[in-house]
């Protein structure tokens, strides 16, 4: 099977909730596509969600090193860095989210298209 198909059984597991198993899945397909955003950012949300939260934080920091301008990766970020007990770390990541008109959220969750692969 493929990467993409890989990334379609993660995103499988993912919409089953079974965040653990997602990010097993996805996690070799991103290191062997590093620069895919939308395989990064739905394993950053697997490990978010799986509460492997140091792997996430590592995760949502490669997102936003890879799309500067999603202040969504900033948002998600900072949301991690809460759920670490690091609110002071996340507040600046916040003020960069909301600078760039992302909304704050209260969980990490988004809808990722066949389109974000190529």
């Amino acid at each position: 099977m493929g990467m993409y198909g890989e990334y379609r059984r993660g995103v499988m597991f993912f919409e089953a909730r079974d965040y653990p198993e997602a990010a097993r899945i996805l996690a070799p397909v991103v290191a062997a596509e590093p620069g895919n955003r939308a395989a990064v950012e739905l394993l950053g949300r697997a490990y978010f969600h799986s509460a492997q939260l140091g792997r996430a934080e590592e995760t949502f920091r490669r997102l936003v090193e890879l799309d500067p301008a999603n202040g969504w990766a900033y948002e998600a970020l900072a949301r991690t860095l809460e759920r670490r007990s690091r609110a002071g770390e996340a507040e600046r990541y916040r003020r960069i989210a909301q600078a760039m008109g992302a909304e704050q959220v209260t969980q990490v969750d988004l809808s990722v298209h066949a389109a974000d692969l190529a």
